[in-house]
């Protein structure tokens, strides 16, 4: 499964709209996607996600910095980066990934910070957001 898992990282790091016609021979018809945005089901929906990044973002990709695996899971850390409106931003955090017997995603979930990674951009909101993180952050008690 090690090399099923090299072949799931480079298709995302070499994701491009074109490659999204290969969708099938990475994700089950019924894989099951999560992300802090989203909790969809079925292949067309793992499509259209991908989709809407290519739509609404400039020149988004990723960057696959670990993979940990063992038989039919996997955890992969990585870094998106993208532009939005002209500037340039990253987002880092890992995806669990469960197998099929086909080597095929039956469950993507991702796991990163909204809060810290694009809501406190947001200006009114990011200035809340940062308060509250100071609010309850163990530094703001010593």
């Amino acid at each position: 499964m090690r090399t099923r898992y090299s072949e799931i990282a480079q298709w995302f790091q070499t994701l491009t709209p074109a490659s999204l016609e290969r969708v099938q021979d990475i994700y089950a018809s019924d894989a099951v996607f999560i992300d802090p945005f989203n909790h969809l089901n079925g292949l067309a929906s793992v499509r259209a996600v991908y989709q809407h990044m290519f739509d609404t973002l400039e020149h988004p990709s990723f960057v696959v910095t670990t993979t940990v695996s063992n038989a039919h899971q996997a955890f992969m850390t990585w870094d998106f980066l993208f532009k939005c409106r002209g500037q340039a931003q990253k987002i880092s955090g890992c995806t669990y990934f469960e197998l099929n017997d086909q080597g095929l995603i039956i469950l993507h979930r991702d796991y990163w910070d909204a809060a810290q990674q694009v809501y406190e951009k947001i200006p009114l909101l990011g200035s809340v957001m940062r308060m509250i993180r100071r609010k309850l952050s163990l530094s703001a008690r010593l």
